[in-house]
């Protein structure tokens, strides 16, 4: 019965979230850390900024391998498919009726009005999400910096229109970041070495 509950309850909040979040995964981030950490506790704030990160590495969108983490950690392989198909049913089933009914969606002059308005709300969104991630960031020099060298980068690469993915730019932070942990380990495996002898 517990199972069943713990079921109903992932398909349901993650239904909620599908259903009314636009703008993509970065967007549905801010609703999934306010239902997930702070609502339900099924994660903490470490947990999701390393879902955050291996979701971003990993084929899928951002926001659905989110939903999936959060249902296989709570209730195993079925609460990994519960979460995914409450995530996208509401998404799949607007959409199916949208382009059933209203070819010309978007031409709608309310339509297209009130989008103007939650395209400001969206960017809220995301701006909410990555600025929580840094307050949650390890407060360790090398964290802090990778993040400074990316954000420099990803402006540069906008302001001039440079032909270079984000995802590039995650596997040069990541490569970075691996050279500088081996560095560290042969330091210490040196150090005690040095103090057996």
């Amino acid at each position: 019965m517990k199972k069943n509950n713990i079921l109903a309850e992932l398909f349901l909040v993650f239904a909620k979230i599908g259903a009314f979040t636009i703008g993509g995964g970065y967007a549905m981030i801010a609703l999934i850390k306010d239902n997930c950490i702070e609502k339900k506790k099924w994660i903490t704030h470490e947990e999701m900024m390393d879902v955050t990160v291996i979701a971003e590495s990993t084929p899928g969108p951002i926001a659905i391998n989110c939903a999936t983490y959060v249902g296989y950690k709570q209730a195993g392989l079925i609460g990994a498919i519960i979460s995914t198909l409450g995530f996208i049913l509401p998404s799949f089933v607007i959409i199916y009726c949208i382009s059933m009914f209203l070819d010309n969606f978007l031409e709608i002059a309310f339509i297209a009005n009130a989008f103007k308005g939650i395209k400001l709300a969206v960017g809220v969104l995301i701006l909410d999400a990555g600025i929580e991630m840094v307050k949650k960031m390890q407060k360790k020099p090398i964290p802090k910096t990778i993040m400074v060298c990316s954000l420099i980068c990803m402006f540069l690469i906008n302001l001039f229109s440079l032909k270079f993915s984000s995802t590039s730019l995650m596997l040069v932070a990541a490569a970075v970041s691996l050279t500088i942990f081996l560095v560290q380990q042969n330091k210490q495996k040196g150090q005690k070495g040095g103090e057996q002898k």
